[in-house]
Parts: C-alpha cells; sequence; structure tokens
C-alpha cells in the first residue's frame, strides 16, 4: 500500500471476495486515514467461503482499533543475530536515504547507526550479564537516531559526535535505561561506534566498533547494495565477543534460561492448584490470633492470585479477539507492555516493580503459606525457624505474635515490648520465634557487632538467625 494504490486496493477486495480467493495487502500502517473506507467496503461484502484477507503493518498509534478487533492478529517475531538485524534495518531503509546528497561520512554514520541499534538488541540475549533487564530499544529509537544523523549531516562542515552521544544517550535509548551499570555500557557503545576515527576512515575495524575478531571494510560509496553486500558477508551466527562479553557467558546464559523454563513449570504447576483452589472467607473464631493470622493471609493470598489470573485471562481474551477493550485491560496490557507491575496488582500487594518478578514473588508465598497454615493448625508453627520474607504481611505476623503473648500472660498488649536475641533464646518471652532471612544493607552484622561496609555502602549482607519476642515492659508488673 502506498500512494495511488487505495482505488486498486478496493477493487482487488471486492474481485478476491466474489471469487473466493486470498489476497494480502501489505505495510497498511502507511495508509493510517484510509482505513476507515477499507472497514466500510468489508462491511459490504458478501464474500465467498474460500475469501481470506492477510493485511500487514507496522505498530502505528492511530491505527484502527475496530479493524483490529475485528481480525485475528499474529505477531511476527524477527530472527535473531546481529546480521539478520542489520539486514532488516537495511530493507527498511530506501536508497535514497543512504545515498542522499552523495556523502560517503553520512553513508559509514549510518552504518554505525545501524550495528548500534543491531547491538543494543541482541544483547539483551545476554540478561542479566549483557543488560541487567529486558529494555525496549525499538523500530523508533532507530529512526530517531535516523534523523539526527540526517540533521547533524545536513550542511555540517565541523561535525561533534559529542552531540550524537549525548542525545542518543540522554534523549533516545538511554531514556529506557534506569540502571548505572547498563548506563556505562551504552556509554561505552556510543563511544566506539560513532566517533571520528571510524567515520573518517573507509576501513571499519572491529577492534573499533564491537571488538571483532576481524575487520570489516566498508564501501567508498553511497550504494545502498554495497553496504547489504558487507552484511550479507557476517557470520550466521553470533559471538559473545562481537557484544564485548567474555566467551564463557553463553554457558551461563544457557543455565539462566534452563533455570527459568524449570521455575516456570513449577510456577505453572503452582498456578493451577491456587487458580482451581476454593477457600472460604475466615469467618470469627475463638482460635489463637497466630492461627487467625496465618488462614487469613492464605486467604488473601490465594484471592491474589486469582486476582492476577482473572486479569490476564481477560487480556488473553482481548488479544484472541474474543472480547472488547476496556479501559482497565487497556491500563494492565500497556503497564506489561512497558515492563512495570500493573496498579491493580500493586493496590493489592506492594511488591517488585518488575510484572516477572511480582508473579514469582506472589506464587512463592501463596505456596510457602501453605505449610504455615498446616503447622498453625498442628500448634507446631513457632517450633520451627521462620521465614519473614513468604508472608505478605509479616508485620501483622508479629501483632499476631504480641496478642496471642498478651492472651497467654493475662496482660494487655500495651504493656509488652518488642525484644530480638542473637545469643540464644529469651528467658524472660513465654512465646517466642526464631527468624532466619534477615537482611542489613550497608553493613554487616556477626550477632555481637555491627560494623559498617568500607567498599561497598550499598552492598547487603545476611543476618544470623535470631530469636524474637514480646516481653513485660518495666513498671507494669
Amino acid at each position: 500500500m502506498g500512494q495511488g494504490q487505495a482505488d486498486l486496493a478496493i477493487q482487488m477486495v471486492k474481485d478476491c471476495a466474489r471469487n473466493g480467493e486470498w489476497l494480502c495487502l501489505k505495510n497498511l500502517h502507511l495508509v493510517v486515514s484510509w482505513l476507515p473506507i477499507l472497514e466500510k467496503e468489508l462491511n459490504n461484502l458478501q464474500p465467498q467461503p474460500g475469501f481470506r484477507l492477510w493485511l500487514t503493518a507496522e505498530v502505528h498509534p492511530s491505527f484502527s482499533p475496530i479493524l483490529l478487533q475485528s481480525s485475528l492478529k499474529i505477531t511476527y517475531e524477527a530472527p535473531p543475530g546481529l546480521k539478520k538485524n542489520l539486514m532488516r534495518t537495511y530493507e527498511s531503509w530506501t536508497p535514497e536515504q543512504i545515498s542522499k546528497k552523495g556523502n560517503l561520512a553520512r553513508a559509514h554514520a549510518l552504518f554505525s547507526l545501524a550495528w548500534f541499534h543491531a547491538a543494543c538488541q541482541e544483547r539483551r540475549n545476554y540478561i542479566p550479564q549483557g543488560w541487567t533487564k529486558f529494555y525496549e530499544f525499538s523500530l523508533s529509537d532507530l529512526r530517531a537516531g535516523y534523523d539526527i544523523i540526517d540533521r547533524l549531516f545536513d550542511g555540517a562542515k565541523d561535525f561533534q559526535w559529542e552531540f550524537v552521544h549525548g542525545l542518543l544517550e540522554n534523549a533516545i535509548y538511554g531514556g529506557r535505561i534506569d540502571n548505572y551499570f547498563d548506563m556505562r555500557v551504552l556509554r561505552s557503545y556510543l563511544e566506539q561506534f560513532f566517533n571520528s576515527r571510524v567515520i573518517a576512515d573507509s576501513n571499519f575495524r572491529g577492534k573499533k566498533m564491537s571488538r571483532f575478531p576481524y575487520s570489516i571494510s566498508l564501501p567508498s560509496s553511497c550504494n545502498i547494495l554495497d553496504y547489504r553486500h558487507v552484511i550479507e558477508s557476517l557470520p550466521e551466527d553470533d559471538k559473545p565477543d562481537f557484544f564485548g562479553l567474555p566467551a564463557n557467558i553463553a554457558r551461563s546464559s544457557q543455565r539462566m534460561i534452563s533455570s527459568v523454563v524449570r521455575f516456570g513449570l513449577i510456577t505453572i504447576n503452582n498456578l493451577n492448584h491456587l487458580i482451581h483452589q476454593k477457600v472460604s472467607s475466615p469467618s470469627e473464631r475463638q482460635g489463637s490470633p497466630i492461627l487467625s493470622f496465618v488462614i487469613l493471609e492464605q486467604f488473601n493470598a490465594i484471592r491474589l492470585v486469582q486476582s492476577i489470573h482473572q486479569s490476564l485471562a481477560a487480556l488473553s481474551k482481548v488479544i484472541r479477539g474474543t472480547s472488547l477493550l476496556s479501559s482497565e485491560v487497556q491500563k494492565l496490557a500497556s503497564a506489561l507492555l512497558n515492563q512495570k507491575c500493573p496498579l491493580t496488582w500493586q493496590s493489592k500487594w506492594e511488591g517488585p516493580e518488575d510484572p516477572l518478578q511480582y508473579l514469582r514473588a506472589v506464587v512463592a508465598r501463596a505456596h510457602a503459606i501453605q505449610n504455615w497454615v498446616s503447622k498453625a493448625e498442628n500448634q507446631t508453627l513457632l517450633l520451627d525457624t521462620l521465614d519473614l520474607s513468604e508472608l505478605f504481611h509479616p508485620d501483622t505476623f508479629l501483632n499476631a505474635l504480641r496478642q496471642e503473648t498478651a492472651r497467654v500472660m493475662t496482660c494487655s498488649v500495651d504493656s509488652l515490648k518488642f525484644t530480638a536475641s542473637w545469643k540464644g533464646q529469651i528467658r524472660e518471652a513465654k512465646l517466642q520465634v526464631q527468624i532466619s532471612g534477615l537482611q542489613l544493607e550497608g553493613c554487616s552484622f556477626d550477632g555481637n557487632r555491627l560494623s559498617e561496609n568500607q567498599h561497598n555502602s550499598s552492598s547487603v549482607s545476611t543476618v544470623l538467625p535470631c530469636y524474637m519476642a514480646w516481653i513485660p515492659q518495666v513498671g507494669y508488673f
């Protein structure tokens, strides 16, 4: 689709519908203003059973939502690899975009941009060693980078690469990065890919660009076919040193992927159990405060899992085209696409910001609370070493322990004070519990002495298990 193709496309739609044939209309994102006309024609058709209409488009903010909802949607996943990534970029660029004004330095700078974009995207295959998280480097970033280079080369005699570094780091690619280590990697890439040595010289050395074990000679022309020929000469498989990464990172990445798959299978099994589990709302009971707490915690955990499942199921129905898009589902999808935890989930339990980490934390806690309930019902919970990170509301557990202590001691809760001991059990306590999994940030504690971390003030250290209890305050008894 493009200029002058609208009338021909409508006529072909009618002919194919009448004859029961298949038709493909490509690149509808170029003619979004024409889509309402296409929708009207489709509604008026009386096609033969064999008629099929295929539509292809890139992401566009003004694409017709009605046309999307009435279609079966298929997402094309681009093949991985630096070579495939570069080829996609040069297939999206026209010969005129590369050969503009016959500026050789500009053509080389565009190749640097394509390589930089590919390196940023393909480095995501090595999370968390490559990038610490998945960043949504997209085609819009590449377009913005192209506009910068196009404008700066337009009549510029003294080209300032620091200006390109600043815009790409602070306004475009770097605007998606929120980690200091990742920002250092991005800054290093910018310095390697965009500098006067690389662009001014026709020899595009690997060590200057991406630490390749061989060199790449760029064409001394502005012909797009010459650049495609260079890309076709690249190897099909990427190596870690293409991105400045150690050779053994591939093995580490494979281990991590296998761990993710294994955890996913376990999560699915646990989720299926929790999703279909039926629990009644906790009623007022005369049992112990601790038992009442863990039963309520179990109820809220299952309700949270089922609520998340319902929201994802609603999103799945919209994607399959069996349900209309609502504002709630749109907010959910927008948050997940931006790698953010939806506010509807956070309002029920404030957990990690990353949605995958949030789901893992919810499932792990919901599964662990089952053991808490079993031990509390058998009155053996306080005999075991407990990990408060397995709870959604650990502060409420400590308050329940306070209430139960007051009931055992037949006193008011106001007359009790909280205490902890790393030297053994607390002799004054009627009820106490041993807690593990405690951590400290910026310092360390060996059970006797608190010491500051001299080299890294943000490091986290594990604290030895300790006993916690509520004991009488001086002056109340």
